[in-house]
């Protein structure tokens, strides 16, 4: 059975806080230990209009922070490449074009390219947002082509300067990344094993325990392919995990908090008893070779009704703005970008938190107007303030960072002349409608049939990965390695699955999808791997062990699909 998609726009929780990262503070003191030298340089030197480009490469501390150290490195290299290669071209355009509508054009480009690479690099948030914020603004920076080198050679500097910001904490917690997503898959793993695996709500805290584990295992593996004492800990612990996401009912949900909460600082990492004699097995190369890597070039192919609806929906929305009369249309044309999401749905409630949170940022930016004329010293700690809070408010929901990083924008435009700030309220006020308006028609115009088609392959790959795990316990004596390969497989392709269901759920006009047929994949694909790990040993055989793992022999509820919605935070 199949159901049409509803098609509705969400307010009851839109706005609601949620509770703050567990690292909210790193990349507010990142960004704050970033962005600080650069500009108190600069305040020292009476050349604060060069702000913008020292900002470039300063806001790159923002990311990467959930990341491994020698994953974080990589990343932060790429990224820092990407903002200086976005702001070059967009000061070489500056300098070449005097069209403003060329440069819109130009900067709604920019930004379809640099939503679709961060999309298909996984690159984290803040996303694409800060990338077409400055890429956008630069277009409009009065820029000759003699002056593009030296703002581009600020941007770089100040990029390395980040990547050291970034990398800095390594020297202290060298695998406190990895530590994090090993905690909060041990938290989400004891949240399930609370529902004993029948209680309200049960299939949503099992997704959740799935995806939390799966991540930490990628953390493990981006970490490097030589292990250590301390990897070799975690990885056991996350062996505890997932045995406590296939038998509930028999996990102590105290012990993995407790575990869980040894993990923070610098301490020694818990040592648990392996569950058997060869667990050796469970580790290192059959997790690494569970889901072989896809290239980005696979990964980009589904982006592409994404990358369409943000091209169109951040021209149309720098044109209406330049229809308008409106000075600073790359206002309207990044508030677009920000609001596309994975879905439609998703879309809405961004743009939703969008404009709430900039229209209040307004507010706060005309309290704070009247420091501007002060001294440059006050604007400049005004907006190292806006930056930590910006940081440490956007992990609770997005409209409350908007709150921050909507008067920071405001008062950077001030450090190269004082304006008026009734002149910039008003511009911003009528760039956020506009860009939210007319970024979310754009969304809803442009439709994503691959979705479904998506979802289809989704469920394909569920299945497949299923009989492969069953045709080996089927076996007498399977294969250790290959049985915990399958397992693995098994166990990526369920969150995936669950992943592209929630997403396709969320788009607008398309066929009916089968939820009915996720559900119950869903339910088969836990059974098996339940069957798997406790062939495996992991686990005591229950007395329904011996019997054939794809068969319905549960209680979960097809009307409770255990749907979860991941708010993506730029």
């Amino acid at each position: 059975m199949s159901s049409a998609t509803p098609h509705r726009l969400p307010l009851a929780g839109t706005l609601r806080l949620g509770r703050p990262s567990d690292i909210w503070f790193k990349p507010a003191l990142s960004v704050v230990a970033a962005v600080a030298p650069p500009n108190l340089t600069l305040l020292a030197l009476g050349r604060l209009d060069l702000a913008m480009y020292t900002m470039a490469g300063s806001l790159c501390a923002l990311y990467g922070h959930n990341r491994p150290y020698a994953a974080r490195a990589r990343a932060l290299a790429w990224v820092v490449l990407g903002m200086v290669g976005g702001l070059a071209v967009s000061l070489l355009a500056a300098a070449l074009a005097t069209n403003a509508v060329v440069l819109v054009t130009v900067g709604a480009v920019l930004a379809a390219v640099q939503k679709t690479v961060c999309d298909a690099t996984r690159t984290g948030p803040p996303g694409n947002v800060v990338l077409t914020f400055i890429s956008s603004a630069s277009l409009f920076a009065p820029q000759t082509p003699g002056q593009v080198p030296g703002h581009v050679g600020l941007a770089l500097a100040t990029g390395a300067w980040a990547w050291l910001v970034g990398m800095a904490p390594g020297l202290l917690r060298p695998h406190g990344p990895e530590r994090r997503a090993t905690a909060q898959a041990l938290n989400a793993a004891a949240a399930y094993a609370d529902t004993r695996g029948t209680a309200d709500g049960h299939a949503r805290a099992r997704a959740a325990t799935a995806a939390a584990i799966h991540a930490a295992w990628q953390s493990l593996l981006a970490a490097g392919a030589r292990p250590d004492r301390t990897r070799r800990a975690l990885e056991q612990l996350l062996v505890r995990a997932e045995v406590a996401l296939v038998a509930p009912a028999d996990t102590d949900p105290a012990r993995l908090r407790a575990w869980a909460r040894a993990l923070r600082g610098t301490g020694r990492v818990p040592r648990v008893e392996a569950p058997r004699e060869s667990a050796d097995e469970l580790l290192g190369l059959a997790a690494e070779q569970a889901v072989p890597p896809r290239s980005p070039w696979h990964r980009l192919a589904p982006l592409a009704p994404l990358a369409v609806r943000t091209a169109l929906g951040c021209a149309l929305a720098g044109y209406a703005a330049l229809a308008l009369g409106v000075g600073r249309p790359y206002w309207a044309l990044v508030t677009a970008a920000s609001l596309y999401q994975a879905n439609v749905t998703l879309t809405w409630s961004r743009g939703v938190q969008r404009v709430v949170g900039n229209l209040v940022g307004v507010l706060v930016f005309a309290a704070l107007a009247p420091l501007a004329p002060l001294h440059p010293a006050a604007l400049v700690l005004c907006c190292l303030a806006l930056n930590f809070g910006a940081e440490a408010l956007i992990g609770r929901n997005y409209w409350l960072g908007s709150v921050c990083v909507t008067p920071m924008a405001l008062l950077i435009t001030e450090f190269a002349r004082t304006q008026n700030p009734a002149e910039l309220i008003t511009d911003r006020i009528v760039d956020t409608l506009v860009g939210a308006l007319v970024g979310f028609v754009a969304a809803v115009a442009v439709t994503n049939r691959r979705a479904g088609d998506r979802l289809e392959r989704a469920l394909s790959a569920a299945e497949a990965a299923r009989e492969h795990a069953a045709r080996l316990l089927a076996e007498p004596q399977p294969e250790p390695r290959a049985l915990e390969s399958a397992r693995r497989s098994l166990a990526a392709a369920l969150v995936d699955l669950r992943t592209t269901a929630d997403a396709a759920a969320g788009e607008w006009w398309q066929r009916a999808l089968p939820e009915d047929r996720v559900v119950l994949n869903e339910q088969a694909g836990h059974r098996t791997l339940a069957a798997t790990v406790r062939r495996q040993g992991l686990v005591p055989q229950d007395p329904d062990s011996h019997q054939a793992p794809g068969r319905d022999q549960d209680r979960d509820r097809v009307q409770d699909p255990g749907r979860t919605t991941e708010d993506i935070r730029p």
